[in-house]
């Protein structure tokens, strides 16, 4: 049993009826969508056509949203149907990274995840989704499409349709009778901030504060667009440059007339900065546990106890951050004791737990002198549960389908590299402070400077290479080229790595350059982090 939907283009004229039915039905406050319908024109005057595309979500086979869950708050049940529980959502926003097809939103009212899901109360009672019975035209079907009386099955077997974004490998279940990729592609057409006809809240969950209401009068639509260029919102802002939003209004090329508002910043700031943090927390760990079992230098009891202490401290800052991105943070424990193992937010929640722990019995080792066996295990499995904190957010990306530059191979490395650099800049500082050994100085210089050069040929491979999808291409782009540019070439490249490179070379082990070379470093992994974590969310989904 699956069931699914079919939008029949051919009879859809646009009404927006489907959208009332299911705000009507199901209480959806404004501002919002679970169903809504996109409209794309297409043409030069006079000869032009509107396309309408009823979107909403695709109920897939392989649901990403679910796999990504850390706390089974969505799930599929047994007739293919893809339901939520907003009793048990955290307000992680993960499953909004993962949907390729933008359908859920954060509710404003309760601050957890919400999306179409098909009616279930309709349908356990036997009567069909309530933009299905509300549809004066009969363009969207719905049903069991392996049932092959069915008239949703009829239709699919002698129809030719399409689904959204294929190559996701997601197996959608919406299909679309003469769908127009001008439409049915988000990069077809440009994203748009508002438009016509709409003037929706922006901001989602704790950012809502900053929300706003554009309107539009007929007689300045030109000049707003431009003004809207130079404007900057938290939430969105128009991502095209004021000839091509002219072109848009002229008639020249397919133009995007209606769509969802934007969500703009999923993950903001404190994922960036929870990502700078663990990166320390576990790069402390690795840069000395490095230093002992290989021999390049012997950390001295006091430089242990920072290591431990800084592991600890940045550690718990992870932890703060991870909570206060949460849209409802009173939850937050819901990870540990719901657990949805496939997810890799619950993998990374039990890596901190265990690194902590781990971390405490290295500190009891120490001050009770544990050695032999004992002591060389618990080195060993610390070490490996730093390695583990240092890159588990890399698979957590990758869960993120819906975000296709996070789908990098390498971006495993990176994580693993900015901890060692992280950590080597770390103890440069603390070097300011605590008398080091012989070797220590030269063994962080070398680790940092090694560090460096890697981050560099990692960010080469990222931004350089042939990227699979059109979406990571322009992800790449916008580095390099677009908004962050200045912030990519000045303060990750120029700031961030060179500069501290060129100071590891002229310092000959001095302590004050050594320092200044490791804050440098910090500030770039946070920039790079920034815009890693950025960029690829200003992509359009729909």
């Amino acid at each position: 049993m699956q069931f699914g939907f079919v939008i029949d283009n051919r009879k859809c004229i646009g009404c927006h009826a489907c959208t009332v039915a299911c705000k009507s039905e199901h209480d959806v406050p404004i501002g919002v969508n679970r169903t809504w319908v996109k409209q794309v024109e297409k043409g030069t005057f006079p000869h032009t056509r509107r396309l309408f595309s009823v979107m909403r979500c695709n109920h897939c086979t392989d649901a990403p949203c679910v796999t990504i869950c850390p706390v089974e708050a969505l799930f599929t049940r047994e007739d293919g149907i893809v339901d939520f529980d907003n009793r048990r959502c955290i307000g992680c926003k993960s499953c909004m990274q993962a949907c390729p097809y933008d359908a859920l939103y954060i509710d404003p009212n309760n601050n957890t995840a919400a999306k179409c899901n098909y009616c279930v109360h309709r349908i356990d009672l036997g009567l069909e989704p309530a933009c299905v019975n509300v549809c004066p035209e009969h363009a969207i079907i719905s049903g069991d499409m392996d049932n092959p009386e069915s008239e949703i099955a009829q239709l699919l077997g002698r129809e030719q349709a399409v689904v959204r974004k294929a190559a996701k490998g997601t197996k959608p279940n919406v299909y679309y009778i003469e769908g127009d990729e001008n439409s049915l592609d988000p990069m077809a057409t440009e994203k748009g901030g508002p438009y016509f006809w709409n003037a929706q809240a922006r901001g989602v969950g704790h950012y809502a504060k900053y929300a706003e209401k554009i309107a539009f009068s007929n007689g300045d639509v030109v000049e707003t667009l431009m003004k809207m260029q130079s404007e900057e919102t938290h939430g969105t802002e128009m991502a095209t440059s004021p000839s091509k939003s002219i072109d848009v209004l002229m008639g020249r090329g397919a133009r995007r007339i209606y769509d969802a508002p934007d969500k703009g910043i999923l993950w903001g700031w404190e994922v960036s900065g929870y990502v700078l943090t663990k990166a320390i927390s576990a790069g402390v760990v690795l840069v000395a546990i490095l230093a002992m079992l290989a021999g390049f230098a012997q950390p001295s009891a006091e430089t242990m106890w920072w290591t431990i202490g800084i592991g600890l401290v940045f550690l718990g800052l992870t932890g703060a951050l991870l909570i206060k991105d949460l849209d409802r943070p009173d939850r937050f424990l819901h990870v540990l004791l719901r657990p949805q193992w496939s997810s890799w937010l619950v993998k990374g929640g039990y890596s901190i737990s265990i690194y902590g722990g781990l971390l405490t019995l290295l500190a009891l080792s120490l001050y009770f002198g544990w050695g032999g066996a004992l002591g060389t295990a618990l080195t060993w499995l610390t070490g490996l549960s730093a390695v583990v904190v240092a890159i588990y957010t890399a698979f957590l990306f990758a869960q993120a389908k819906g975000r296709d530059f996070w789908q990098s191979p390498s971006l495993a490395v990176h994580m693993l590299v900015h901890s060692f650099m992280a950590g080597a800049a770390a103890f440069t500082l603390i070097a300011l402070w605590v008398e080091p050994s012989g070797k220590w100085l030269p063994y962080l210089a070398a680790v940092l400077g090694i560090g460096i050069v890697v981050n560099l040929l990692t960010l080469a491979f990222e931004l350089i290479t042939t990227h699979p999808t059109e979406e990571a291409e322009a992800t790449a782009r916008m580095i390099t080229q677009g908004r962050y540019k200045g912030l990519f070439w000045g303060g990750v490249l120029l700031v961030g790595n060179l500069l501290p490179l060129a100071l590891i070379l002229l310092s000959g082990s001095n302590p004050m350059l050594l320092a200044a070379a490791g804050a440098l470093s910090l500030f770039g992994i946070y920039f790079t982090e920034k815009i890693w974590v950025e960029a690829p969310q200003r992509i359009p989904l729909t």
